[in-house]
């Protein structure tokens, strides 16, 4: 059994390590610093940001997600971006992931967003199966600068 919810003060520690942990998945590197303002920023609901965290039947934390709502030129609506979605590899295909993308849907509902949207690698393929059941693959190919 998982539940979701959003993220509390007392879920500081889990969350940083689980989210280090995602860094680590995607190869990245994002300074201490800025991973400590995007943990304040997330806990605080600051610049329209917001954390889920999964929590298992024993009320540890084993996935977490962030969340960024913005306008769109496109909708006089809000969208919501799932920036990242993390669950820990011992917690893989029981459901966790697909409760945290139910639980993004649903705080996206509350605020009225009528478009929900990620994106993940190309040959992360554990996750796209997931993705493949419960969203749309788009045409878009994504560009950075």
């Amino acid at each position: 059994m998982i539940s979701v919810r959003r993220v509390e003060a007392e879920d500081r520690e889990r969350w940083l390590e689980l989210f280090r942990d995602y860094i680590v998945f995607y190869k990245a590197k994002v300074p201490e610093a800025v991973i400590g303002e995007t943990w304040r920023r997330l806990l605080n609901q600051e610049d329209n940001m917001m954390a889920l965290a999964a929590v298992n039947e024993a009320g540890t934390i084993v996935g977490i997600a962030a969340l960024v709502f913005h306008r769109s030129t496109w909708s006089p609506t809000w969208y919501c971006y799932l920036e990242d979605l993390f669950v820990t590899p011992e917690a893989r295909g029981l459901g966790v992931g697909r409760a945290l993308i139910e639980g993004v849907y649903a705080e996206a509902d509350l605020r009225g967003a009528d478009r929900t949207y990620w994106a993940s690698q190309e040959q992360n393929a554990t996750a796209r199966q997931l993705y493949d059941s419960i969203g749309t693959l788009t045409e878009f190919v994504q560009y950075r600068r």
